[in-house]
């Protein structure tokens, strides 16, 4: 089902992992874990497991910078499939909460970004419509996204020759909530020239167009932008709704009544309490948003009514982009694969709880009824039962891999036979020669720079990644910071410009830590690495030092002036694997070499 295309073969200790998962696949094997060092071409790795296994795939990443990455290289390797992006459309998210002890009511806020939107629509119809389809997402798949079946139905069908009237087409668009306009087609909008419709769905840039005559459907065709000459004619066409909480008219109506009943519980509630303010304030916004449901179709925070709209029991899981996946005899049918399971499990099982401490403020004090809380991520056993067999990646696997994978398999020799990087321990401060660790780093980067070679410098506030970018920049250096409120498509910018050469140095805390693919990156400096904490644990430590791994120059810093135990901990494992490598190198006549990769944009607009 899935063609790999790459000039590459597997190599080192590819093969052997190549099979083992293979076989763990074909005996069943609930859990596995690919444990490999940076640099061992554990994606790759993947994509050949992939090209042998016939199900739809998922691939979840614990931050959009990493899926992004991962996003392009599945692309390129399964360019014959289908490869889609599904992360938090959100450039900019304030989520709506209220703090008792100040008595401060934040509202939510939020800036949608039209083209991650515009992909996840692309994942989701790609799903009801084939099943050679591989997701790259991040952690935001298990959030609540309305049900699949409402979203496969309410899509409009036609056929050439289908019988179907003009008014009835457009009531029809409107009903998926597309737009009308007389001027240019956007995503999500629709124009009609007498019996001639054109729109952009809400997976795509292209332009449908759709002629009828006699009441039939005579021509179906996709229209260029530019010229408006037609591409392509089609027989069949699918129209998917512009968003994906879309509900019919009885469900709305049925919520309506089920929403009132609950609101007025909840008044009766405060009142019996004596709480006045709280039942004027359920009251009014139920009755707002009620308006606005009756009206429109839907209001702001609607998700907040998801159960009463979807007709879901209370407490029962929501419908995420999981149920989109196939499922066969009740059961999920696809395989996941978790990237950087050391981070992403621990942020899959702990969504659930810092969404209900956050709603149930909300709810205690009358901002929300108290079926808001079914608008919410998986909890973590929800989305074992809603996933099949899994697969873990990570060079750090956590706790929960390695005690419940039937079977682990290891990477160490890499397909370049690269050895991990040389580490040195300079001092934050080095009294002797009165500088510090900026006054260091500046001298390195200007070395590398005259040799075409890039640095990460790795923080440990986003505050200071900024000044400290800030300061580089003042003393001529091409620099740039990158850390989680750098919006989403800006940050596959950054990362492309980097490689580039636009800059020499990145400056970042955490996204700068797992997996990102920098061959360029010849030394990873990492500042105050004696100040033991999550940043600066052990496993932090290992997967920072990875960034370096790349390339045949590779060296690490680490400025400290104490030896803790992540410090000496994570040293002795790089030192360990190092000893594997070149022991394994010597013995066979090896020569590494460094990652050649062309530099290409990680997601293109309009693809």
């Amino acid at each position: 089902m899935f063609k790999l295309t790459s000039k590459f073969k597997p190599a080192g200790d590819q093969p052997k992992a190549i099979k083992k998962l293979i076989s763990g696949l074909d005996k069943d094997c609930r859990f596995q874990t690919l444990r490999g060092v940076t640099g061992s071409g554990k994606t790759f790795a993947m994509a050949n497991v992939l090209a042998s296994y016939k199900k739809p795939v998922l691939v979840i990443s614990p931050n959009k910078a990493l899926a992004a990455q991962l996003y392009h290289e599945y692309k390129n390797f399964f360019k014959n499939n289908t490869v889609c992006y599904f992360v938090s459309y959100y450039d900019y998210y304030q989520p709506e909460a209220y703090i008792p002890i100040t008595d401060t009511y934040i509202e939510k806020e939020a800036m949608i970004n039209e083209e991650i939107d515009r992909l996840r629509h692309q994942a989701t119809s790609a799903l009801m419509r084939k099943k050679d389809v591989i997701v790259v997402a991040s952690v935001s798949c298990i959030y609540n996204l309305g049900v699949p079946s409402n979203y496969f139905q309410s899509a409009i069908h036609l056929e050439l020759g289908k019988p179907i009237t003009r008014e009835d087409l457009i009531r029809q668009m409107i009903k998926i909530h597309f737009e009308r306009t007389n001027t240019e087609v956007k995503r999500g909008y629709f124009r009609v020239r007498g019996d001639v419709f054109e729109l952009i769905p809400a997976s795509g840039e292209v332009i449908n167009r759709i002629e009828l005559k006699d009441q039939k459907i005579s021509e179906l065709a996709i229209v260029d932008s530019a010229t408006r000459r037609i591409t392509q004619q089609l027989k069949e066409l699918a129209i998917f709704p512009i968003k994906h909480f879309v509900t019919t008219e009885p469900e709305r109506e049925r919520a309506i009544k089920d929403i009132s009943t609950e609101s007025k519980a909840r008044v009766k509630f405060f009142e019996k309490r004596g709480r006045f303010l709280d039942a004027e304030r359920i009251l009014r916004r139920t009755k707002n948003d009620l308006s606005m449901i009756k009206t429109l179709g839907y209001c702001h925070g609607i998700e907040n009514y998801s159960r009463h709209l979807v007709g879901k029991l209370p407490g029962e899981p929501p419908d995420t982009l999981l149920s989109y996946f196939p499922w066969r005899d009740g059961k999920p049918d696809f395989l996941t694969i978790i990237d950087e399971s050391h981070i992403a499990v621990p942020q899959i099982r702990g969504m659930f709880e810092g969404d209900k401490s956050r709603k149930g403020t909300l709810i205690e004090y009358g901002f929300r009824l108290p079926s808001a809380l079914d608008n919410r991520p998986l909890k973590f056993n929800e989305f074992l039962e809603r996933t099949d067999k899994i697969i873990f990646t990570s060079a750090t696997p956590g706790p929960y891999e390695l005690q419940n994978s039937k079977q682990i398999t290891e990477m160490v020799i890499r397909p370049t036979y690269l050895a991990d990087p040389e580490i040195e321990i300079r001092p934050v401060f080095d009294k002797k020669k009165n500088r510090s660790q900026i006054d260091d780093i500046i001298e390195e980067i200007n070395k590398l720079a005259k040799k075409n070679e890039r640095m990460i410098v790795n923080t440990l506030t986003k505050k200071t990644a900024e000044e400290l970018s800030d300061f580089l920049i003042s003393k001529k250096i091409k620099a740039q910071f990158m850390h989680s409120e750098t919006k989403t498509l800006e940050r596959t910018k950054i990362l492309t410009d980097f490689r580039r050469g636009v800059y020499d140095v990145l400056v970042g805390v955490n996204l700068l830590r797992e997996g990102l693919d920098l061959p360029e990156v010849s030394t990873v400096a990492i500042l105050d690495a004696d100040r033991e904490g999550f940043l600066r644990s052990e496993t932090s430590l290992i997967q920072l030092m990875g960034r370096a791994a790349r390339n045949v120059r590779g060296k690490i810093v680490l400025y400290a002036d104490v030896m803790t135990s992540s410090i000496k901990n994570a040293v002795r494992h790089a030192d360990r694997i190092r000893q594997i490598q070149l022991a394994h190198n010597k013995k066979r006549g090896l020569t590494p070499r460094g990652i050649k990769k062309e530099v290409e944009e990680l997601i293109k607009i309009g693809e």
